[in-house]
């Protein structure tokens, strides 16, 4: 052993834990494992920090001793994510089998030495539970960076070493830094990209390592080579290959590119035969018996069975609920082998972690090589609290995968595009909302104080005011200003009322106005908290308002229709009520909470007290708990939909009710997507919890309760992503079907929506537009119909089987165009620029792959023949100008026109929008208050806003029952005023398409950031392939 004076840096020192010196730092009530009589042997272990530990061990062990042995030294809980591996006599990696003797499986112990490695890869590094847990998989990914075994691009590997430099040697500092890369090797090619490592460490300044190690793995969990190990073989043609598995199942490699992937749902066995590797699927009803088996070349039997094992782990590690139990051996023959998994399941290890009342030891992360001489002041550490720490995650990560990305779909229909409103008689002007609770503004001796200003409404406290649980509010419209007879140009502290206006009063009481000075502002401004945390915990506040108003659109106003309508199926509407009325009732509970969390957090129920009331993961933790109990109802919410849908095919009553109640204002989204917002608000929770997380320090006591909550509802949302992901296509093929003339069959089973948008058909006539829509088995044209619907008239399509495609820009003279060779006929079309030709060339070559797999036959899409079409093929549909959608016509007076669906704004505004988009839609939703400036005045006008669906709804106040405006971004650009357009403002940004120009105000610096990225969210078209890179916003 060695000594411990000369021993390196441990895992255990390395989070401050004390040296043993002999002694066990087994938690209390723990021993260590009991090993049979005999005599010892001696086993070298080398662990994930490159040292070695030598541990005795008798041996006639089992590998499981060992193992325990090393989770024992390290105090390890949660052990089982890792495992021993070596290189037995054939020179072929194996790992250690925790149920054979030791000693059978090493020959000569004293020349082998085993590795403490991670065997499995989690989806989500907040599912470890431990700090010890994920500093061992951050050395694990810094080794694998090392070895070039995770392939990642160079913006990618430079910020992981970045935050492994910050992690072991502290805050950047230009000779340290550029020693210590000049000393270690992280990287194959690090010299090339030197650079670029040293400008991202110099953002970490004051990340601790416990930080840095959570954004290491944020980083790496996004990559499609993380946790992959290769394994070479071949196809039935001869082709060099690469198989591998990962939670989700058995992925297929060319290269380093991920070409297939085999979930564990659809492969009903593993096995192999001498050197073929056989993965055999569920056989689908269209598909014919011989496509079912999948078989590969591998170099040898030996290599099959190395690979058949670690599938045989990873699927009973991630996929059952308990270990599997040993089969009984038979008396005479034996058949097959009876290897089996050995250890806790991951939800074992989760469930064990969490109703453990053991007391772990308390660690104090420490820098594992050098201690940084930069020193952080309180202030510098209080300005890093507000700056959000997506920034540093947010750099473009082309490995990104989607697999973690739900389906969602977009549509705007029930509210009129924004108008420029009249200034109300209250008087709004520029100079009115000149406070903001986040900055703190001092004016020098010599500075003369600003006017007396009008302020009705502080942007900065809107929502505290709101959150006050004490607030009532009349529902005659006197919120909005509107029934006050305050003139703007009064100069007395009135109420409507006539008693004078402390300025302790709610601003939503006094909505009309009041006068207020500086050191009121002032007094005012340092009254509120400037915490980050703060701010996200409004945002919870904020869109927990839009959600319940979303479910009483399902829990009250769609069921008083149905009630009343005796047609509608009673086994409909008492599903709907029986599995929505429970979930709308908890998250009043839950909503009032967390107003009454937020009124004592701002200070106006307990000015100036810090401690318990300066957090929100409590409220959280305990919520979310609850609604755990609640994921019954939750898994029968797709069977609402499935059956509201069935009950509409049935019976053209029931859809013309359906159809009536999306015409009313208060529903201002497709029904079905109200139907989903409970499993969409899972995804806000798990979100908001990751951003906590990364704010808050380890040490932080409402970390504690943060990470649990997060641990609970990550758990929700995997049990529940399968779910969503298919209800989400599904809604959306339903949602496309009332789009298109002349198709019935849209939604069968096997068919996947991919993207829709605008491109020019080349015909007789030229280029003509078209609304071209991609699915996974074919690819429809159509043209704008003349229909009062406004529904788009069919035109083709091409059965994606067997079709080639080719850029054809020269052949034709047409910029961004390309060819699609289908088996009976051929489409020349073209892009309006070369972006978005490469997100179509993209997706169809995607979808073709997809047809060329399914062996299913073609399903033809049109109802009436190809020739009955042809009439109105090379006729143009006459064009609406951008003019009359964003205009005079009202979607709130015309109901019935369908002009105002994504469908539509892609159509108007030449632009496409992938199945990708709509999945991050999903994620991407926010509300709060918004300063909205005047188009002919300095005036801003206040607005409750939410955007959800690519769209910006505007409402007077959060209490309205629908929306007054919509804006529609898709094709839109969001930027920052420049200098020359005299906005002299904070956290102002700018909408702009073509001539429309919007500007927004938001309060605070955080705010500012979270509307600018999820507006990016939607004016930025994203690649199927590179969706996650798109997230660099702001």
């Amino acid at each position: 052993m060695v000594e411990p004076a000369d021993r390196p840096s441990t895992a255990g020192q390395r989070l401050g834990a004390p040296e043993s010196f002999g002694v066990s730092t087994l938690e209390p009530g723990m021993r260590p494992p009991t090993q049979p009589p005999g005599r010892q042997v001696s086993i070298r272990v080398q662990m994930l920090d490159d040292t070695q530990e030598v541990f005795q061990i008798s041996q006639r062990s089992p590998g499981k001793v060992l193992f325990d042995l090393v989770c024992a030294h390290l105090n390890l809980t949660e052990g089982d994510y890792f495992g021993l591996e070596y290189q037995d006599q054939r020179k072929m990696t194996v790992w250690l089998d925790l149920l054979k003797p030791l000693l059978k499986q090493i020959r000569r112990p004293k020349n082998t030495i085993l590795r403490f490695v991670v065997k499995f890869f989690p989806p989500d590094h907040t599912q470890l539970m431990e700090e010890l847990t994920r500093y061992l998989f951050a050395l694990q990914i810094k080794r694998d960076l090392a070895c070039g075994r995770l392939i990642c691009n160079d913006t990618s590997a430079a910020l992981m070493v970045s935050h492994i430099i910050q992690s072991e040697i502290g805050d950047f500092d230009e000779t340290q830094s550029w020693q210590h890369l000049l000393h270690n090797k992280y990287l194959p090619d690090q010299d090339a990209i030197r650079d670029k490592i040293t400008d991202c460490h110099r953002k970490h300044v004051g990340q601790t390592p416990a930080e840095s190690d959570y954004q290491l793995l944020e980083i790496a969990r996004r990559l499609e080579m993380y946790g992959v190990r290769l394994h070479p073989a071949k196809d039935r043609e001869g082709t060099k290959l690469s198989l591998s598995v990962a939670h989700t199942g058995v992925l297929v490699f060319q290269g380093y590119t991920k070409i297939n992937a085999f979930n564990w749902s659809k492969i009903r066995k593993l096995s192999f035969k001498r050197k073929r590797f056989l993965i055999k699927l569920r056989a689908d009803p269209g598909q014919n018996a011989h496509h079912d088996t999948l078989e590969f070349a591998m170099a040898s039997r030996d290599c099959c069975k190395v690979f058949w094992k670690i599938c045989v782990e990873y699927h009973a590690f991630f996929r059952l609920f308990e270990e599997p139990k040993p089969k009984p051996k038979p008396m005479l023959f034996t058949r097959g082998s009876s290897f089996r998994f050995s250890g806790r399941t991951q939800k074992q290890i989760i469930d064990y972690v969490k109703d453990s009342e053991l007391k772990k030891v308390p660690f104090e992360r420490k820098h594992s090589k050098i201690l940084s001489g930069s020193q952080m002041t309180p202030q510098s550490s209080s300005f890093r609290s507000q700056v959000p720490k997506e920034s540093a995650m947010s750099v473009a990560i082309a490995d990104e995968p989607d697999s973690a990305r739900l389906s969602h779909e977009v549509k705007s229909n029930g509210s009129e595009v924004l108008q420029d409103f009249t200034p109300p008689t209250n008087g709004f002007h520029e100079n009115t909302l000149n406070s903001d609770p986040t900055r703190q503004i001092h004016h020098g001796a010599g500075s003369a104080p600003d006017q007396h200003l009008l302020n009705p409404e502080s942007p900065g406290s809107e929502n505290s005011s709101l959150g006050s649980p004490h607030v009532v509010v009349s529902g005659n419209g006197s919120v909005n200003g509107q029934r006050t007879g305050i003139a703007g140009d009064q100069g007395v502290k009135q109420s409507p009322g006539g008693q004078l206006l402390s300025p302790l009063t709610s601003p939503l009481l006094t909505e009309a106005g009041y006068i207020r000075n500086d050191d009121e502002d002032e007094a005012r401004r340092k009254k509120f908290p400037t915490d980050k945390a703060y701010f996200i915990a409004k945002e919870l506040l904020t869109t927990e308002r839009t959600y319940l108003k979303d479910l009483q659109v399902v829990t009250e106003s769609f069921q008083s229709i149905a009630g009343k309508d005796e047609i509608f199926p009673d086994a409909v509407k008492n599903l709907i009520s029986t599995h929505y009325d429970p979930v709308y009732k908890f998250h009043q509970g839950f909503l009032k909470e967390t107003e009454q969390r937020l009124a004592q957090w701002e200070g106006r129920s307990n000015a100036h007290i810090k401690g318990d009331y300066q957090r929100i993961g409590d409220i959280l933790l305990k919520n979310i708990q609850g609604l755990r109990q609640l994921t019954i109802h939750l898994q029968k919410h797709s069977e609402c939909l499935v059956e509201l849908e069935r009950a509409c095919r049935s019976s053209r009553k029931v859809e013309a009710m359906c159809r009536d109640f999306e015409q009313q204002r208060v529903c201002y989204l497709p029904l079905y997507i109200f139907l989903l917002r409970p499993l969409h608000r899972l995804l806000h929770y798990k979100l908001i919890l990751e951003r906590l997380c990364k704010h808050y320090p380890p040490t932080h006591e409402d970390f504690r309760d943060c990470r649990a909550a997060l641990a609970d509802i990550s758990e929700m949302v995997l049990q529940l992503q399968g779910t969503m992901m298919k209800m989400e296509n599904f809604q959306k093929l339903i949602e496309l079907r009332k789009d298109l003339t002349s198709i019935d069959n849209l939604a069968i089973p096997g068919r996947e929506f991919i993207r829709l948008g605008c491109l020019s058909k080349l015909s007789g006539k030229g280029l003509q537009q078209r609304m071209f829509f991609l699915f996974s088995d074919s690819l429809v044209y159509t043209s704008r119909g003349m229909t009062p619907s406004n529904q788009f008239k069919v035109h083709g399509q091409l059965p994606l089987y067997g079709i080639t495609i080719r850029e054809s820009e020269e052949e034709w003279g047409v910029p961004h165009s390309f060819t699609l060779f289908g088996q009976r006929q051929s489409v020349v079309v073209a892009a309006s620029c070369a972006s978005e030709m490469e997100r179509w060339v993209e997706d169809i070559r995607m979808a073709i792959d997809l047809a060329e797999q399914s062996s299913s036959p073609n399903v033809d899409l049109l109802s009436t023949s190809p020739s009955d079409n042809k009439l109105s093929e090379d006729g143009g549909a006459e064009q609406e100008s951008e003019d009359e959608l964003c205009g005079s016509r009202s979607s709130l007076e015309r109901q019935g026109h369908r002009g105002n669906t994504t469908v539509h704004v892609c159509w108007h505004r030449n632009t496409s929008v992938s199945m990708v988009d709509f999945s991050i839609a999903v994620e991407n939703q926010l509300s709060g208050n918004l300063l909205r400036k005047f188009k002919n005045s300095n005036g801003w006008q206040k607005l409750w806003v939410v955007f959800t669906n690519f769209s910006l709804f505007f409402y007077k106040s959060y209490q309205d029952e629908y929306p007054l405006a919509s804006l529609p971004l898709l094709g839109y650009s969001v930027t920052v005023p420049l200098e020359s357009e005299n906005i002299h403002k904070d956290y102002v940004f700018k909408l702009q398409f073509k001539s429309h120009v919007y500007y927004f105000r938001s309060e605070s610096e955080y705010t500012f950031e979270r509307w600018m990225e999820v507006i990016r969210s939607a004016t930025c078209s994203t690649s199927r392939s590179l969706s996650s890179t798109k997230k660099d916003l702001y």
